[in-house]
């Protein structure tokens, strides 16, 4: 081996013996620490614990007692989210998402014209209820195994409430 060749391999070997050393100096130096609890707790989809060892729910919360009190306008408000893929005008046009107009009236899969889920088309023509409903929009996945809904659905109850009050109205 040339002097030069052992001088590039001595390089590289003090080199990493530096990297090193830097790491395990840095190590000690400012003594890291697991956080007792998140910073910022992020809400769980399921029934994982979160800050506080609080589990999310597995069901969605009934709604029934909320509807009563439950705002159309607070739900119009909430439904624009759902307005970037559904229609809810009467003979308006199906979207990314069908038309909604009348969907607590009308039951599963009624939107002429639109291409529905294996999951859908299997319980076309049942009613929506309120507890479907709720169900669905807490966690469309869940609800309805197979729907193409790409929507993570609403967590609060109020929410929900208010989104189904609204539907109820159309």
């Amino acid at each position: 081996m040339s002097p030069q060749m052992n001088n590039i391999f001595a390089a590289i070997l003090i080199a990493g013996l530096v990297a090193m050393m830097a790491g395990f100096v840095s190590h000690i130096v400012y003594k890291p620490k697991k956080l007792e609890a998140e910073a910022y707790p992020i809400a769980a989809l399921e029934t994982a614990p979160v800050a506080g060892g609080v589990a999310a729910p597995a069901t969605a919360e009934p709604v029934t007692d909320l509807l009563a009190t439950a705002d159309i306008a607070q739900g119009e408000k909430l439904f624009k989210l759902c307005a970037s893929c559904h229609s809810i005008d009467a003979g308006g046009p199906n979207r990314v998402g069908p038309n909604l107009s009348g969907v607590m009236k009308k039951g599963h899969a009624q939107a002429a014209g639109f291409a529905y889920s294996d999951a859908f088309k299997a319980k076309a023509g049942a009613p929506w209820t309120v507890e479907e409903m709720n169900t669905f929009l807490w966690n469309p996945k869940k609800a309805i195994p197979g729907t193409k809904m790409a929507y993570a659905g609403m967590k609060k109850p109020e929410d929900r409430a208010a989104v189904i009050k609204y539907l109820q109205s159309k």
